[in-house]
Parts: C-alpha cells; structure tokens; sequence
C-alpha cells in the first residue's frame, strides 16, 4: 500500500471540477449529488464545495402595497412565522388506544407561500400574492469558480490520514464516472491537483532508483568476487528489503516515498556485511580450503566485526525516531525502514549467506599476479605485491614512517575545508527547493468592502493573462472572502516540456504587474512537510496604537532589507461600515426597540430569515428569507423606514442616527497581549540565515514604544528546533557508537581512532557541498551526516579487528599494520564503492 506522509495540515488529494454549457443550478445540484455519494466512503475525511450556490427563498414584499392595506413588515414576518409550522399537538389516550396528534403545516411549494391569507376584509381575502412576489434564487454570499475561464463547481476532496491516496483518488474518479452517466453531454468534468499521478511518478523513479542501485552493486561484485559470490551478495538486497517491509507492515504503517528513499539509501548499506563474509571465505577458498569450511570460519571470524558495524550504524539512525513537530511526522519513517532492514541485513550476513555459501560457493580462478597478492598478503614479502595493491602498500609504507607530518596534514586539509565553506559557501537551509508542476496566485486588495460579485469580476480580469500562458496545462480559479480576492491555481504541463516553475513564477509576476490596487504574490506549491512563512515575526504589546505603529515601522525595516518579497500582516484589514446607533431615550418614548429595528433594516440589506422549508425535489431544507425590493435596498432607503408603534408609523431616523465607522475586524491575543504577525517570503536564491542575524540587529536598533515584544516564528523556529534535535541526535549516536566501540575492543584508544572517521568524513561533505555549490540543508544534509557517522566508522571496525588478530599473533605494530590494509583492501574498497553506488 503507497501513500503520501500524513501531515497535521491536510490538503486536497483531487480536485473534481464540473464546467459545460449548463444552468448553474445543475452544476450546483450534481456537485452536491457526488458530494453525499462520497461522504459514504470511509476513506473521505472532508469534501469543500468550491463555487457552492446555496438556495434561498426570497419573498419580495412591496412596502407601498403593504401600506395601502394597511400592514406592516412585522405583520407579515409574524404570519410567516407562525404559520410555517409543524406543532405536536400532544397524545390522545381514551382506553382503546394511544394516537399522537399533529397540526402539519409546512410549506412545500412557492404557491404555499403566496396563497397565504395575510388579512381580511368583509369576504375579500388579501393573500401574498397581492403584496408580495416569491423567487427562488440563491444567497448573497458564497463565492464563484471557474476552470480555463469557464463557470463551473468544484470538489475539493480530503482523504482520511493513513488511507492509500491512489486508491482514494481512484475511488473518486470511479464514483463521479458513475455519477455523471445520466448527465448531459455538455458537462465537463476535469480532474485538478491529482496528489497520486505525482505519486506514482515518485514511487515508479524510487523503484527505477532502487533497481539501478541493485543492479550496479551487483556488478561490481561480480567484477572482484566473481558471479557466485555475486549471486550471494545479491541474495542479501531482497531478503533485507522483504524482512524490513514485513517488519513496517506488522508495525501498522505503509509503505510511502520516504520508505521507499530509505530502502535506496540502504541497498548500499545492507550487503556490506554479506561482502566482508563472502569475501573472506573466497580468500579462504582460494587458499585450498573446502568451501563448507571457508564459510564457517567466515561467518565465525567476521561475526563481531559485522555486529559492531551493524550495531554503529543502527545507533546513528535510531535517536532520529523521537524527530519532534511535523517533520518529525514526516521522516520517522526513514530510521524505521532503516533499523528494519539493516537488522534483516546482518541476520542474511552470518546466517543465509553462510548457509548457502556452503552449498554453492566455489573458489574462483586466480591469475598468477592475483595468487601471488594473496600468499603475500598473508605471510609473504609485502615488497613483492603487484598490481593496485602493491602500489598502496608502498605508498602506505612512506606514511608509516612520517605519521606525525600525515596526522598534521590530515587535521590541516579538514579544517580549511571547514574555514573555506564559512567563508565561501552558500550557507545553511531548512528544507531543499525543487521543482514543482503547480504555482498558486493569491489576489488581495487592502479592502473588505467588496462584494462577492466586484471580487469575481477583478478574477477574471486577472485570469485573461494568466489563460495566455505558453506552458499552461490548466487554469482552476475560486473567489475568496474578507480581503481576498481570490486564489488561482496554476497547473503547467510536465517538467521535461518547461521551463523551472521559478522562471515561469516571474513570467507570471510580470504579466500581472499592471494590475494596481491589488496585492498579487505568486508561490510555487512546495512538496515535503507543512511550513510556514520563512519569517514569521510575532509583535506583541499591550496598546493597540503602540502595537499597529510598531508593524508599521518593522515592515519598512523588512522592505529595506534585501532578500525578502511579499511582506504582509494580518492586522485589521481597511475598511468601514454603517452604524445605526440608537437613542434609547427617544426609541422609548415611541415605543420602539433596537430588535424590531433591526429586523427592519434587514429587510433592506441582506434580509429577514424567518423560516425554512423543504421542496418536494429535495433533500436539504431552503430558507425563508424576507426582504424589499432590489431597488428599495439602497443606504439611503433605510433612512426611509418606518417602524409600527403605539403611536402608529414612526420613521426610524426620529431615534437613530447613521455614521460611518472603520470596520472592527479582529484582534488576536498571545497571552492576555494584543498581537500581528507579519509574514515574508524570501527572495529566488536566498536563504534565511544569511538574512535574519542583520534584521534581528536592524529591529533591536529601533526606537520603539515601551511594552512592545517580538518573537520570531516561521521556517527559522522549525529550523532552530530541527537543528537542535539534529545536533542531540548526533551527539547520542557518537556516544553510543563509541560505547559499542569500547565494549568491542576494550580500548579507549582504538574507539578513537575509529571514530576520527566521522571528522574526516564530514569534512568531505562540506567539500562536496563546495565543489557543487549548494548550501547545507539542515534536514537532508544533517540527516546524511547522522547516516555518515554509522557508515564510515565500518571500515574501520574492519581494519582494526585484524590488526588486532595479526598482533595477537606476534606481529610487529608496523607490520600488522600494512598486512591488515594489504588483507583487508579488496573488502573496503567493495563495501565503500557499493554504498557510494547504492
């Protein structure tokens, strides 16, 4: 089973868009029919109606004609009120049995609402329909969607953490294929956002990655060790891969991309122990010794070497399982598969591999050269050893005699390759940047005083551009709320067909520069876990006035500071509103209140909800709403209405007073403190530690109201937190890889001298980081380095369990050191060249 990593943030896996040449009222009904068809499935968590309509009943009443029969708005709010009802009249019990009593009277129809009596007089009837006009129509609110250009309904799908994304959106696509089979041939139907084509992608370029890496160590091997122990070697790679999946499946989890990445970086891992046993029992072999025994001798000499290897390595990987927060979330998984399969490798080394070694092993034929390298290696000349090895033990030879100018020279190269990537290098970030198919336009305006109706037309005006784009392979669209505008998501057609999205970003910047008023940012859908802005900076005082001078002053220092784009708070947004404020003295005196006149100025704007009903073609119930005219409902009408009292009609404007106002928007606290967020992201090409020490100093230099605070969020929080667990991490896998290295060799000194690997090591990456001029990712590098330190201290396990074995024979220190490189390079080199190749 294949999924995505789950995250706290859930993002639609599908987005289902219906468009055509079709009433908007269809579209909207077939999207609710696939919606509750869908909600029935146990792998949905949440579906969004993008582009949703919501019916409404509107009774439209004449206030002349009203008047002219003498009644008022209350009079027809009361009717509708008390005589939309169903009311349980109780239960009838007389003996002979029990009968519950109901008064039905519901509306069912339009004609129900109008043929309404309302008054009467003599034997005429004043029904609704003299007074007023019904029209079923949709709310005010909501918002609008559109694909390509195109009006159309959408449904943004959710899926349930844990369940497959691939059968999920297939189960989508099966169930809105059956869904539209009645549906006329103008329907559209388009899938947007599709979360498994990309996943299947991945997963088909990991198993590609997989099955190459198999494929190349396995030929190495046959090139050194010949094909049987080729064939020996290789049975490791499934056998792990089979062992560690079983295990992940017996622990409830599935198999994801971050399983699969960690099952590619352990196929050069795993047989490093199945090729320091095979090798040495070919050496074995090769010396005349049945290959039953060469192998039990194998399994037996290399058994505590493999072990502490393996027990290194697993140390290096297991403190990254107790990863905090949200990309603890998503790389779990790789130290899981990882423990798993490493731990299934060592049991193929010193029991499989053994075991069938002795049933097929066969010495291979050696050449002179290759036979006279062993017996020297063993007991010989060391002079007199040919070939590549030959060279490296005259090389190593000179080393020998010059150890303390090596050790200088060594600790000299690694701490200028340190001094030069300080100096010279790109830095640190957070999380790598890639490429991505999808680019998402946000349109606000410093306003909320737009209605749904003038943001949809500035979309669309925006869409036209957008719609010209060369690489486009789609164009899904859908109208905001509040300041937004709305949210165009741009799909462009495959990578090898394009340009980077990031060049395509600033075509887009440039296309719709000439749209002012409008505040347009343009962000590339990133993979990998939920994050926040680079910076987040959190304002905190305790007055509104210091606090919004304060945002004010800090986004003008962040605008003056290089590398940021698309600084925005979430402050108040602009905007004002009506007040009616109402002297409560006067709306006495003529018997009026602040309820009955605010009902009454409903009518005018969005109107009166006074009721519902349910129609005979549908499930969900309408509303009830009523309210004047289209052309009584203007501001100055409310200043026209009058209101029923004791004394008669009184006109609203005799107890109330109309002003103007800024718009009360909301106010967030932390800790009892007011608070804004400003947000940036960063400009193409830089990265936040080298921008963020110099705004830090920049802001603490500011003259600043008292009480103001500020706190620092964002990508530099996650940051921080990733690189303090990293560095806990890697500090716990030395100590325990070190206390595993005493226990195996009962010598401070050895544990040393193996570990001095780590330091050379990572200063090999830096080295490559320079070489290729990338910074140093604080996630995927750190984790390479942690992964590093399990792997590199191997060899050296190796080497240092034979010259122990050489010294416990009598060998000379010197000696034991050169026989121990001349026996144990062939198995270094493989283990080194099959990791670097996995």
């Amino acid at each position: 089973m294949v999924e995505q990593v789950s995250f706290a943030r859930q993002m639609p896996v599908i987005t289902v868009v219906l468009s055509g040449k079709l009433p908007e009222r269809a579209l909207v009904s077939m999207a609710h029919d696939l919606k509750d068809e869908l909600e029935g499935y146990r792998q949905i968590l949440e579906i969004d109606i993008a582009g949703d309509r919501e019916d409404v009943m509107d009774v439209i009443i004449d206030p002349l004609k009203l008047e002219s029969y003498g009644l008022n708005p209350e009079d027809v709010i009361t009717l509708v009120e008390n005589n939309n009802r169903l009311v349980a009249a109780g239960n009838m019990d007389n003996g002979n049995g029990r009968f519950a009593i109901k008064v039905p009277a519901i509306y069912k129809t339009p004609a129900d609402i109008l043929n309404q009596p309302i008054k009467t007089s003599g034997d005429r009837i004043v029904r609704f329909s003299d007074v007023a006009t019904v029209l079923l129509t949709f709310k005010d609110t909501g918002g609008y969607a559109r694909m390509n250009g195109d009006t159309s309904v959408a449904l943004e799908v959710k899926k349930r953490p844990g369940e497959n994304i691939i059968e999920t959106v297939n189960l989508v696509k099966a169930v809105v294929a059956e869904g539209i089979k009645q549906a006329p041939a103008t329907l559209n139907v388009d899938f947007v956002g599709d979360q498994s084509e990309e996943i299947l992608v991945m997963v088909n370029d990991l198993q590609n990655s997989v099955l190459s890496s198999i494929i190349l160590v396995v030929t190495v091997i046959v090139g050194a060790l010949g094909v049987r122990s080729a064939v020996l070697v290789g049975i490791a790679i499934p056998g792990s891969f089979l062992a560690g999946i079983l295990i992940i499946a017996m622990m409830g989890l599935t198999v994801n991309m971050i399983v699969l990445f960690a099952l590619m970086m352990a196929v050069g891992m795993l047989v490093d122990g199945a090729i320091v046993v095979t090798e040495y029992a070919d050496r074995k072999m090769s010396e005349g010794i049945d290959r039953k025994e060469a192998y039990r001798q194998a399994s037996l000499r290399m058994a505590w070497p493999i072990i502490a290897s393996t027990a290194t390595t697993l140390a290096a990987f297991v403190p990254l399982m107790f990863w905090p927060g949200i990309m603890g979330e998503m790389m779990k998984y790789l130290p899981l598969t990882l423990v798993a399969t490493l731990s299934a490798s060592l049991l193929m080394a010193l029991i499989f591999i053994p075991t069938i070694g002795s049933l097929i092993g066969r010495p291979r034929k050696l050449s002179t050269d290759q036979q006279q390298s062993l017996t020297a290696a063993e007991t010989g000349d060391l002079v007199s050893v040919p070939g590549l090895t030959g060279h490296y033990i005259k090389g190593l030879m000179i080393a020998t005699h010059h150890p303390v100018k090596i050790l200088i020279s060594g600790l000299v190269v690694v701490m200028g390759i340190y001094a030069l990537f300080i100096g010279y290098g790109k830095g640190a970030e957070f999380f790598p940047d890639v490429d991505t198919d999808n680019l998402v336009v946000k349109v606000k305006v410093n306003s909320s005083n737009l209605s749904i109706d003038e943001k949809d037309l500035i979309l669309k005006q925006v869409e036209v551009p957008l719609l010209q784009l060369q690489e486009l392979q789609s164009l899904y669209s859908r109208t905001g709320s509040n300041e937004e505008i709305g949210t165009l998501r741009v799909t462009v057609v495959d990578w090898q067909y394009r340009r980077r999205a990031a060049v395509i970003a600033e075509d887009i910047k440039a296309l719709l520069a000439g749209f002012s008023g409008l505040e347009i940012t343009v962000e590339r859908q990133k993979d990998g876990p939920p994050q926040g802005k680079p910076l987040e900076l959190v304002v905190i005082a305790e007055s509104l006035d210091a606090l919004y001078n304060t945002v004010d002053q800090v986004k003008q220092q962040i605008t003056n500071t290089k590398g940021f784009v698309r600084i925005t708070d979430n402050g108040p947004t602009p905007g004002y509103e009506w007040r009616m404020d109402v002297d409560r003295g006067n709306a006495a005196r003529y018997g009026a209140d602040v309820a009955r006149t605010g009902a009454l100025i409903t009518m005018v704007t969005s109107g009166l909800t006074v009721g519902s009903y349910r129609p005979d073609n549908s499930d969900d119930e309408v509303d009830i709403r009523v309210r004047y005219p289209e052309e009584d409902r203007h501001l100055e009408n409310i200043d026209q209405l009058r209101l029923m009292t004791k004394v008669g009609l009184v006109p609203i404007t005799n107890y109330t007073e109309r002003s103007i106002a800024p718009k009360v928007d909301n106010i967030r606290h932390l800790n009892g403190k007011r608070t804004v967020t400003i947000s940036a992201d960063l400009a193409e090409g830089a990265l936040l530690n080298d921008i963020l020490p110099g705004l830090k100093t920049s802001i603490s230099a500011m003259t600043l109201p008292n009480g103001v605070n500020f706190r620092y969020k964002g990508q530099n929080e996650e940051q921080e937190e990733s690189s303090q667990f990293l560095m806990k991490a890697f500090s716990v896998a030395l100590f325990v890889m070190a206390m595993i290295l005493v226990t195996q060799f009962n010598s401070f000194y050895q544990a040393t001298l193996i570990m001095s690997a780590v330091v050379l090591s990572t200063g090999g990456v830096f080295l490559g980081l320079l070489v290729a001029g990338k910074p140093f990712g604080i996630v995927m590098c750190g984790i390479g380095v942690i992964s590093l330190a399990g792997i590199v201290v191997n060899n050296n396990i190796v080497l240092i369990d034979t010259y122990n074995v050489l010294r416990s024979r009598g060998l000379k220190a010197e000696e034991a050191v050169l026989r121990t490189s001349a026996q144990r390079l062939r198995p270094v080199m493989l283990t080194t060249i099959t990791t670097i190749l996995g």
